[in-house]
């Protein structure tokens, strides 16, 4: 009964998240995507390797999807039917990609076929012409965990593949990937989604489903989610299946994400509350490097704030000084994280340092 249960559970979790997943340009949440992906398909030449850059739940591979459908539809622009370059959805071959069986685009996760061989056999059928489609689509995944070997034998592929091949890359971890290859790439940086998107897909979740979302549940779950659509599809779907959704109900579940972020706790509480923040929201589960890039948007905002420019942050009454500190900070931060054997320990020192420098 109990394995019935946690099943059940686990299947319901992911049920929207995969139910609404986007299926065409115009269903894609993200905005600033959105308009970079349809102004790249209304370009006279496509490029033939895209590098789709974002942390996890940002939709890299369903948007990766849709350039495929886009491509190879038989009903639109790229067929020369209409002027829209939007997928229609229904023709064989948006079919055959949407429900994964096109024999044309290959989806490949790198974390499990990253070495020489693989990518020496992927080069191979690199030269094979379509077999219903325009264009064959090979869609990488984690690209970043292909080795250097593996790199060094695709390169000159990437740089000059057949003219109906098209590659795209999807990481979480462009650092790690060689220059060589990024600069053979159009580079899709899939920032964090901001409060406006979460809220449509939240929106547009809740009506198909008939289910009332209070306007501060949504709000928070925006905040609780990393900003990434997945995650707050999955966490409004967590609240809805334990009937959580009132403020309060929908705090108490969410835990330590219902608080206040740091920033607001650095503007109004001492230096031991915000190591205590810290040291919660680590054993929580939290991932720090989401939250101090999430501090780096919200201090430009708050930058924009000071500045008398619109935005939709409240001011957590951080003078031009902090802010400016933070940011460097911050910055100097996240490249220590690469390094460092404590993840925590170089936000700590953020904190540490601004409440212990006089001069900010």
């Amino acid at each position: 009964m109990f394995v019935f249960l946690f099943y059940f559970l686990h299947f319901r979790f992911i049920v929207y998240y995969l139910k609404y997943r986007p299926q065409t340009l115009t269903d894609l949440d993200n905005s600033h995507v959105r308009e970079k992906i349809q102004h790249l398909l209304q370009s006279k030449d496509i490029p033939h390797a895209l590098l789709f850059v974002g942390q996890k739940g940002m939709g890299k591979t369903s948007t990766a999807r849709i350039v495929a459908k886009a491509l190879n539809c038989l009903q639109n622009a790229f067929a020369g039917v209409g002027k829209s370059y939007e997928p229609c959805n229904e023709c064989e071959n948006c079919v055959a990609i949407t429900k994964g069986y096109s024999p044309d685009v290959i989806e490949q996760d790198a974390a499990s076929n990253r070495g020489i061989d693989e990518v020496r056999k992927l080069i191979k059928e690199v030269g094979f012409a379509p077999m219903t489609s325009k264009r064959r689509i090979y869609i990488i995944d984690e690209a970043h965990m292909i080795t250097s070997d593996a790199f060094n034998a695709l390169l000159k592929t990437l740089e000059e593949p057949p003219e109906h091949v098209v590659f795209i890359l999807a990481t979480t971890n462009e650092e790690k990937l060689p220059r060589t290859i990024i600069s053979r790439c159009v580079r899709i940086p899939f920032g964090r989604a901001e409060k406006k998107d979460i809220l449509h897909m939240l929106a547009r979740i809740a009506k198909e489903e008939k289910i009332k979302l209070p306007d501060e549940v949504a709000e928070l779950i925006a905040q609780s989610s990393d900003y990434a659509f997945r995650d707050a599809a999955k966490l409004f779907e967590e609240l809805v299946v334990q009937n959580k959704l009132t403020i309060d109900e929908a705090k108490q579940y969410i835990g330590i994400h219902g608080r206040k972020s740091l920033l607001e706790v650095m503007g109004k509480e001492d230096m031991q509350t915000c190591m205590q923040w810290i040291e919660d929201f680590t054993a929580n589960g939290g991932n720090v490097r989401y939250e101090m890039e999430s501090m780096l948007q919200s201090l430009k905002n708050q930058l924009l704030l000071k500045s008398n420019i619109s935005t939709d942050e409240k001011d957590l009454g951080f003078t031009q000084k902090d802010i400016v500190f933070l940011m460097k900070e911050l910055h100097d931060a996240l490249e220590m994280l690469r390094i460092a054997p404590i993840p925590a320990i170089p936000l700590e020192i953020v904190v540490a340092e601004f409440y212990n420098n006089a001069n900010r």
